[in-house]
């Protein structure tokens, strides 16, 4: 049975000392009708508010508005372009807790009559955008909730779980929520201070000539904390006109990081409403709550034609493909031993062979039609070479040495400063004229480090090979 202003108003002066209680009437805004509330004038001509309890849960949630309200220093508020109410005590009505606050002044808006553009939804948007701009010192002092951005998304797949083992959820939503829920790039955001959970009914306007409602006043501080700052605007959902001017206002105030999943995380939450009421029925053994919330969960499946998590365009090119190869975890990569283990490798047949001999190895950078000529000429360069006094002295035989036996069979020499031989350079310059060949198009010589293709598929390629090749030898050489 609802409790008289009469009785509440008398507990006001239980609540508040020194108050002296002159005219009582009843609260018609924020008339929350979950608890008894009443409006007490004060002799001063001073208007405060009351509100007394009717079950553990709003005596709960008393309690946390309490803490809340005193947590908003005289310099939190200061940082605020409106009002918020003041703590002005806690007392009781009989066995029911009871608040008293300010009574701030002002007219509030159904979320379905906001109206867009200039005006109260940009004012709303500002408004959230100031909440969130509170130190997370004002949370923290007081020890309220904070929740990190993996916190919540935590949160959000419990509930998802918790809804689809009721078996009265649809396939096609446990399916859509879950998908947001493995949407990564979804749940990069920076916490905020938050309401925990606005509404339409939070905001207190004025009518400025000029510019419109303008908020002057907000209210419902009981679930202040730190944590996804989507909550404060999930209920967008039912103010489909206003909701792109709320959210442009919102990222134009805020100060905070670009959070390109805050619509999408908004709507993913005022969606997860309905499982959350699903879920109140179901542990308090309601069963008309569970049919109901049952029946608004169809409807919601039934209306939907979108999907909330971003889907990968098929046409992704390289900078796509680059940017997911930086993302692959460098674990289970597996050695690769590029050693020579052939049975055609013979140890034996490099004996005699000097360190600084690259006459061995045969010149670089030849096209085929003169590899043969060109090794007949450095074959002859060496047989020379081996001849010589001077050289012989220079050389190290590895046999003679022993170094051979030091050496490991699986190595493999460093070749990349190997350069053809003079002569060659010389005989290679003087026939420049007749090797100047054409310009190709199209295709490219592998010896001219050419690839077929465009320019920009060249690039593309390239970029990605080079890519390609850094992941590999970063992976190699753990």
């Amino acid at each position: 049975m609802a409790r008289s202003p009469f009785t509440l108003a008398a507990a006001v002066t239980a609540a508040v000392p020194g108050a002296d209680v002159v005219g009582v009437r009843a609260l018609s805004s924020d008339g929350d009708a979950r608890f008894d509330s009443a409006v007490a004038t004060l002799a001063d001509g001073t208007e405060v508010a009351i509100r007394a309890s009717n079950d553990d849960e709003t005596a709960s949630e008393l309690a946390r508005e309490s803490l809340a309200l005193r947590a908003l220093t005289p310099g939190a508020r200061s940082m605020l372009r409106f009002d918020a109410p003041e703590h002005l005590g806690d007392g009781r009505v009989g066995d029911a807790r009871a608040l008293v606050t300010t009574l701030l002044p002002g007219f509030q808006i159904d979320a379905a009559d906001v109206p867009p553009g200039p005006g109260a939804a940009v004012a709303i948007g500002k408004a959230i955008a100031g909440v969130h701009a509170l130190p997370a010192s004002v949370v923290r002092g007081a020890g309220l909730a904070e929740r990190t951005p993996a916190d919540a998304r935590d949160d959000v797949r419990v509930l998802i779980d918790r809804a689809a083992a009721t078996g009265r959820v649809s396939a096609r939503l446990t399916v859509r929520w879950r998908e947001a829920v493995d949407a990564d790039d979804l749940w990069r955001f920076e916490s905020a201070v938050t309401l925990g959970g606005a509404h339409a009914e939070s905001f207190l306007f004025a009518d400025d000539d000029e510019r419109g409602p303008r908020v002057t006043g907000v209210l419902g501080w009981h679930a202040l904390a730190i944590g996804d700052p989507a909550v404060d605007l999930a209920w967008l959902t039912m103010a489909a006109d206003a909701r792109d001017d709320v959210l442009d206002a919102y990222a134009s105030a805020t100060l905070r990081a670009p959070d390109a999943g805050l619509g999408i995380r908004a709507r993913l939450l005022a969606e997860l409403e309905l499982a959350r009421w699903l879920l109140h029925g179901h542990d308090t053994h309601r069963p008309d709550v569970v049919d109901d919330a049952a029946q608004l969960l169809d409807a919601l499946a039934d209306g939907i034609h979108d999907d909330l998590a971003p889907r990968a365009s098929a046409g992704a090119g390289v900078d796509e493909a680059m940017s997911a190869l930086d993302r692959v975890p460098a674990t289970g990569a597996t050695r690769v031993d590029t050693s020579m283990q052939t049975d055609a490798y013979d140890a034996s047949a490099f004996v005699g062979i000097t360190m600084d001999d690259t006459s061995a190895f045969g010149p670089r950078g030849l096209s085929s039609e003169r590899d043969s000529a060109a090794a007949a000429d450095e074959h002859r360069d060496s047989a020379d070479a081996a001849t010589d006094d001077a050289a012989d002295r220079d050389a190290q035989d590895l046999t003679a040495t022993g170094a051979l036996e030091d050496l490991d069979p699986n190595a493999t020499e460093d070749l990349s400063d190997l350069r053809p031989s003079a002569e060659v350079r010389d005989d290679r310059d003087s026939r420049g004229d007749e090797d100047d060949r054409p310009a190709r198009s199209g295709t490219l010589l592998p010896s001219e480090g050419g690839i077929a293709g465009s320019e920009a598929d060249v690039a593309d390629a390239h970029r990605a090979a080079r890519a390609a090749f850094q992941r590999w030898t970063s992976a190699s050489s753990e």
